[in-house]
């Protein structure tokens, strides 16, 4: 899984220009939100932002930055659901849970050692990543990654209970997002 198809698996999940009423992130175009297209330099209407910003705050924000791209180097579909929960809300809580499965998986840290659990993909998560692959073998990224599905659908019941306005978006959320 490369960071370009990523990228494009989501882009197609978001489209294009949206300004709903009960969507906390306002107006967005390609799935960036005003607020990341402004702070990554982009001034114009969002009705108008390229294509190829878009990937491009993708690319750095929510692909390379959180650690996401490392992750897929080693586990490609974890990688890519990470990436794709990023974008989605956020890269800090699917980095967290990453984190939170591999510690869960560790059989109390027989298998390879706790991490912190932070949300910061670093050099200690990539190599419990990599323990994991090892010592859980083959089924271990398709296992880690229904682990962090189970984490996003919860999220996403969670959001929808607390802010009922996020209903209008429950629906597709785990119809486009939750393998």
């Amino acid at each position: 899984m490369t960071i370009e198809s990523m990228i494009e698996a989501t882009i197609g999940k978001e489209g294009g220009y949206s300004n709903h009423p009960a969507d906390k992130g306002g107006e967005t175009m390609w799935g960036i939100t005003i607020a990341v297209a402004r702070a990554n330099g982009y001034t114009g209407l969002m009705r108008d932002l390229p294509r190829a910003k878009a990937v491009a705050i993708y690319r750095q924000e929510y692909a390379i930055k959180p650690g996401f791209a490392a992750v897929a180097e080693i586990m490609p579909l974890v990688g890519e659901e990470l990436f794709d929960s990023g974008v989605n809300m956020g890269p800090t809580l699917p980095g967290l849970w990453l984190q939170e499965w591999l510690n869960v998986f560790n059989q109390q840290g027989a298998l390879y050692a706790d991490i912190k659990e932070d949300g910061q993909i670093g050099p200690g998560t990539l190599a419990a990543l990599r323990a994991f692959k090892a010592k859980r073998g083959g089924e271990a990224e398709l296992v880690l990654f229904r682990a962090l599905n189970c984490s996003q659908g919860e999220r996403y019941k969670v959001l929808s209970q607390k802010r009922p306005a996020n209903e209008a978006f429950t629906w597709g959320w785990l119809r486009t997002r939750v393998a």
